[in-house]
């Protein structure tokens, strides 16, 4: 099925693009995901989903297929399988960016394919849930991502107009006061030096909390009991007719 969602973040095209770009830097605000490790250009994680009190978990991948920064259009591919063996995912999602006065329009088509427990909810239902799931991605962002940013801008300003030299950056303050340096601005001796050694191997672990899986029934709230009353008005009325029919054949017998 295809899914067509489209947001607005509050910088820059260019900007948007670096940030949005960033799997590191915005798995934290995706709902229900949890990066856990990442190797070249191939990002590995889980996806934590509950349907009421059944709780599944696709492990996978995701790996960017096309990323044109001039036409600031990203093409990224994604696979899972849930741990028990019950249902899989995999989704084609292309993102364009275009800029729309001072922001950033995200337009981010979905071409998902799902089996499983969240395979129960047709297109309307799952359309809904990625709409609320990504305001929450969205929601996120700003509060925790490019509030962030913002704020460290603010710093840096304040600290300019206080009067810092030139060129004086963060991390130069803080060597300059923590021990690590000498005070009269020597250079750094040979023990400070880091010796480059031979690229890593293996996949490279990340670290963040661990994700709070997303509750499809809560996210969808009133668009899936409105899909849900037919198919109970349906299955009472084929039970009231079963039992009908029951008693007239008892009743001839």
């Amino acid at each position: 099925m295809e899914l067509s969602n489209e947001f607005v973040v509050p910088i820059g095209v260019d900007e948007a693009w670096t940030l949005l770009t960033d799997v590191e830097r915005i798995a934290p605000c995706m709902p229900g995901a949890e990066l856990q490790e990442v190797q070249g250009d191939e990002y590995r994680g889980v996806v934590k989903i509950k349907v009421g009190p059944i709780s599944a978990q696709y492990k996978g991948k995701a790996t960017f297929v096309e990323k044109d920064e001039g036409g600031h259009r990203a093409v990224l591919r994604a696979e899972g399988r849930d741990v028990r063996g019950q249902g899989n995912a995999n989704a084609t999602i292309t993102a364009t960016l275009v800029s729309e006065g001072e922001g950033t329009k995200v337009n981010v088509v979905t071409d998902l394919t799902i089996t499983g427990r969240a395979a129960q909810f047709g297109r309307g239902v799952l359309a809904d849930v990625s709409t609320r799931l990504l305001g929450q991605f969205v929601s996120c962002l700003e509060t925790r991502v490019l509030a962030g940013v913002g704020a460290a801008t603010g710093a840096a300003e304040a600290q300019a107009g206080a009067g810092a030299p030139a060129g004086t950056s963060d991390a130069g303050l803080a060597s300059s006061g923590n021990g690590a340096g000498s005070s009269s601005g020597a250079a750094p001796t040979a023990a400070t030096a880091v010796t480059a050694g031979p690229p890593p191997t293996g996949p490279r672990t990340v670290s963040y909390e661990p994700a709070e899986p997303v509750n499809l029934l809560e996210t969808a709230g009133a668009p899936v009991l409105k899909r849900l009353i037919p198919a109970l008005v349906g299955a009472l009325l084929a039970f009231w007719v079963q039992r009908r029919l029951l008693r007239r054949f008892r009743g001839r017998s």
